[in-house]
């Protein structure tokens, strides 16, 4: 039993912890349903769900990360009052602020395809069609998951990066958009642990302040064509901030 709605929740701007223990809780109920499907005779369809956020200034490293990407000590990051967070998503170091569109899928891709490089390469092009609209023309760096302009140029830069996870097909993590974000967090890490290519904002590129809501709704309506989602389902935010 496919289900392809898919549940909208906007956490406006929260803590990377809170936001993580949110995608655990949808994440870890979508899993416990798909395993108490085995051994039922009425399948029960499972959820999809889109969260958004804005983050509080973090670093966080993938699992497969390396912790020397890390360019600034404990201290400093307190008083520049930046946490940091080891996670269980792919991908290295990245940061994540406010005036940035995070977006975390957990979906269960039985109700889509079972292909994650199919998945990652979707969620890139939602992305790369979102930054169209704005008349930036973003692509794939060969090797490299994310959104970048000017690739296979010496003034290649990223505008979005991506890291995820998935178990039993069910996907969590996902994008960040460098929308309106300060780009001076970056001098801080090497972002994605790829050394000698910058890091980018729409804001940067276009020269003025971005809608970021508008942004939010584009990239929203590129998700849905581009997965054939059905419906959304607007939630209300269901954790306390």
């Amino acid at each position: 039993m496919k289900n392809r709605q898919v549940k909208c929740i906007d956490l406006g701007r929260c803590s990377y912890a809170k936001a993580w223990d949110f995608q655990h809780q949808i994440f870890d109920g979508i899993v416990a349903k798909k395993r108490s499907n085995r051994d039922a005779t009425q399948l029960q369809p499972t959820d999809n769900y889109l969260l958004f956020v804005e983050h509080m200034p973090v670093y966080t490293l993938g699992n497969s990360g390396d912790i020397n990407h890390l360019l600034i000590n404990e201290t400093s990051m307190k008083e520049k009052g930046i946490e940091f967070f080891k996670t269980n998503r792919g991908g290295d170091i990245t940061y994540h602020g406010p005036g940035q569109l995070v977006c975390y899928p957990i979906f269960d891709l039985d109700n889509f395809f079972t292909d994650i490089h199919k998945y990652l390469r979707l969620l890139e092009e939602a992305v790369i069609d979102t930054l169209a609209e704005y008349g930036l023309k973003g692509d794939r760096s060969k090797g490299e998951t994310g959104v970048w302009l000017d690739v296979e140029t010496p003034f290649a830069r990223k505008i979005c990066a991506m890291g995820v996870r998935a178990s039993r097909w069910v996907t969590m993590h996902g994008l960040a958009l460098n929308v309106n974000t300060d780009l001076s967090y970056f001098d801080h890490i090497i972002p994605c642990g790829i050394q000698g290519k910058g890091v980018t904002s729409m804001k940067k590129e276009l020269g003025f302040e971005v809608d970021l809501k508008e942004v939010h709704q584009k990239l929203l309506h590129h998700l849905q064509l581009h997965f054939e989602i059905t419906q959304f389902e607007k939630s209300v935010d269901l954790i306390d901030q």
